[in-house]
């Protein structure tokens, strides 16, 4: 596929590429190799909102999906590179080029099922492919970020503690080591139960999972304190009235893990703490989990998406990507003018309908996807 009008393409002498669209994270070229269903592909994408439409089973997800995969280094969809490369391809490559605000950057994602997965950024090797989400922002809805809302607490504190992580990029670690804390106080509570171990040897990881806890609570309470009144906001705009996010739970002292201890001693367990907390989403006091329905639940997701898009933007300057799959198919005229507004104006976003009609204002670019190719819809 040709060039949009008016695009500057990277080439590989290091041409300058155009900054319309500065401020953001923005996607100006795209080349697959042997990715999902695209045995080669090079398309050039607009700043603004793309619209991707085509059948279902076409490749509208494939394509966001390369677009995960080359700015943060994963699959949002799967964990496994084998199921990334096109069946019988020996291996699959996913290039992007673009401006992350006012810089120029070129990330490179090579896939191979028995290889492990490697990421360069501006031509230089990352220590791992997934080193890319500390340098370009992308956020991304689909169908299965449901279970943030459904799912057990886990999930909801996995989602905010990567929340936390791009509010926090210092702190980024701090879910990781409290983790690393508990589990070797976990070791020792089980140590000392079997007689294997002293008194002595348990404390020491209860004083750091007192520490690490209590400053882990201190930061997702500060990131949902970010993120809550956007959220509030951004539901409220798609239907989902009185909707809040808080977070439930207190640090725990070493005091309290010392009265507690001939429980967690039996548990073999710390049965405390914030790896036990709930993140709680509700409307109008309903908790969303139990008692809201599934448009509901589909909203709040998508809220915390465009809350974290715009929380980000605010604290940082640079508006993340934002790739949101199959966002129109539940929402009525209303809620689809209403996302419309909230994701018009500067930075990226793209996202995929079945038909063109869905989308109510006129994308900056409309794309037509068929099985293993991308055409302008215009």
């Amino acid at each position: 596929m040709s060039a949009s009008p008016g695009l500057v393409v990277t080439a590989p002498g290091g041409a300058s590429i155009s900054h319309q669209g500065s401020g953001g994270l923005i996607v100006r070229e795209v080349t697959l190799r042997d990715f999902r269903s695209y045995p080669r592909l090079e398309l050039a994408l607009e700043p603004g909102v793309v619209l991707v439409s085509g059948l279902n089973g076409a490749g509208k997800t494939n394509l966001l999906e390369a677009l995960h995969v080359g700015t943060q280094g994963f699959s949002p969809r799967s964990r496994s590179d084998a199921q990334l490369v096109r069946f019988d391809a020996s291996a699959g490559r996913v290039r992007l080029q673009g401006v992350n605000g006012e810089t120029r950057f070129e990330a490179e994602v090579s896939l191979g099922p028995r290889e492990a997965r490697r990421a360069r950024l501006n031509g230089s090797a990352l220590r791992s492919a997934e080193q890319l989400r500390h340098e370009l922002q992308a956020l991304v809805f689909t169908p299965d970020r449901l279970a943030v809302v459904k799912g057990a607490p886990a999930v909801r504190r996995a989602y905010l503690d990567r929340t936390l992580g791009r509010f926090f990029p210092a702190r980024a670690a701090l879910p990781v080591e409290y983790a690393a804390a508990v589990g070797q106080r976990n070791a020792a509570l089980r140590r000392l139960a079997a007689g294997a171990s002293s008194a002595d040897a348990l404390p020491p990881w209860t004083e750091t999972v007192a520490s690490l806890g209590a400053e882990l609570v201190t930061a997702r309470e500060k990131a949902i304190t970010l993120l809550a009144p956007t959220f509030s906001r951004c539901a409220d705009s798609l239907g989902v009235m009185g909707a809040t996010l808080s977070y439930e739970g207190e640090p725990v002292t070493v005091s309290e893990y010392e009265q507690r201890l001939s429980r967690d001693l039996e548990r073999g367990l710390t049965g405390a703490g914030p790896h036990l907390h709930e993140v709680r989403l509700e409307a109008d006091g309903r908790d969303l989990r139990s008692y809201g329905s599934q448009g509901e639940q589909r909203i709040a997701v998508l809220a915390l998406v465009l809350a974290e898009a715009e929380t980000l933007t605010e604290r940082s300057g640079i508006r993340p990507l934002v790739l949101l799959d199959d966002v129109l198919s539940e929402l009525d005229g209303d809620r689809r003018l209403a996302l419309a507004a909230l994701v018009s104006g500067a930075g990226q976003t793209v996202l995929t309908s079945t038909a063109i009609a869905a989308y109510p204002m006129e994308p900056s670019q409309s794309l037509l996807v068929s099985p293993g190719e991308v055409r302008s819809a215009s």
